[in-house]
């Protein structure tokens, strides 16, 4: 018998913001404002993708902005952060650090200022009703000018004494470079937030050293592909630099064709620190806790391994240190329990 890993303690180091919405809350919200939904959005079960071209990409994009339309105002918002930090609590997470782009939501909540501010004063209620510490990340678009980068980085770096973490970059990252964004980054960790940047799943071990050298990442968003380059896996051994896989995703996006293909045993073996996260539970259809249970079924983990993962993703996050010391004791506790 293997024990449940709803109930392994973790952090959930890589959830979109929009993504981490209920379906059946999806629904309701486009109910409500007379938003048109496609079947992909409305069938209950998640869309069939391919991102791994760029029609493929578009689609996924596309689906991504009609769910982003359907939230419009604080309480929507507020709705949205509770519900996911109660599906991570049911998950066993106890630290969750999610990730927007605030920029989405600035015309329907005032402006840029009014959008953090909501967003962040929700992630602490959130917290609040549910135990779970709720951390945020500012996320640039590397499809938009690296000066609006720049721009969030500031705002980002301005919010950090009220729950702001991090810096990423995410979409599409066969668009630009990563040292376009360069500056906005060093902004971001002058100001001492984290850096974590999105590279190496829909291109390969080129967008993770660029996320290295270009913008000094202590954290890659996905960094699965890095699995290709047994040099570029020594290297983020040596550094610490903690991958945020996403093994679900990887094949919702067609970056692999079945669980069994996600190279998650490559980056284990060469010692690289793995946190699993959900990503977009809403377009990919499985939550926190079900990427343990995947690499359990098809990658073979043992409860043991299960628990190290776990504690990875803990020693990768920002949590304070009494929030690290609870949820790996926590862990122990987990993995020395009779299965």
């Amino acid at each position: 018998m293997a024990r449940d890993v709803h109930l392994l303690p973790k952090a959930h180091l890589h959830l979109h913001f929009t993504g981490s919405m209920r379906p059946s809350t999806l629904l309701e919200l486009a109910d409500r404002y007379g938003v048109h939904l496609p079947d992909a959005l409305k069938g209950g079960e998640p869309p069939r993708l391919r991102a791994t071209d760029e029609r493929g990409w578009f689609r996924f994009q596309r689906l991504y902005d009609i769910a982003r339309s359907c939230l419009r105002t604080p309480e929507d918002i507020h709705r949205l952060l509770l519900e996911s930090a109660q599906e991570d609590a049911a998950d066993g997470s106890g630290w969750l650090e999610i990730q927007v782009d605030p920029t989405s939501y600035a015309p329907r909540l005032g402006g840029l200022i009014p959008a953090l501010e909501t967003i962040l004063d929700s992630a602490d209620d959130a917290a609040r009703a549910t135990g779970v510490g709720i951390r945020v990340l500012v996320a640039a678009n590397r499809t938009k000018h690296p000066l609006d980068a720049r721009t969030l980085a500031r705002l980002a770096v301005r919010y950090a004494d009220r729950g702001v973490v991090g810096f990423g970059l995410s979409n599409d990252e066969r668009r630009g470079f990563a040292r376009d964004f360069d500056r906005a980054f060093h902004i971001a960790r002058e100001g001492g937030l984290i850096s974590a940047p999105h590279g190496g799943e829909l291109t390969g071990p080129a967008s993770v050293r660029d996320c290295l050298d270009d913008l000094d990442a202590a954290r890659i968003g996905h960094g699965i592909r890095s699995a290709e380059s047994p040099a570029l896996l020594r290297r983020l051994a040596d550094e610490g630099v903690t991958c945020e896989v996403c093994p679900a995703s990887n094949v919702a996006l067609g970056v692999y064709d079945k669980p069994e293909d996600v190279p998650l045993r490559t980056l284990w073996e060469a010692g690289v620190p793995m946190a699993l996260s959900a990503d977009d539970p809403l377009l990919f259809g499985s939550r926190l806790a079900a990427q343990y249970a995947l690499v359990r079924e098809h990658h073979g983990f043992t409860d043991e391994e299960l628990a190290e993962l776990a504690r990875q993703s803990v020693r990768g996050s920002v949590a304070p240190e009494d929030v690290r010391g609870r949820l790996l004791a926590g862990i122990d506790e987990w993995v020395a329990a009779p299965a």
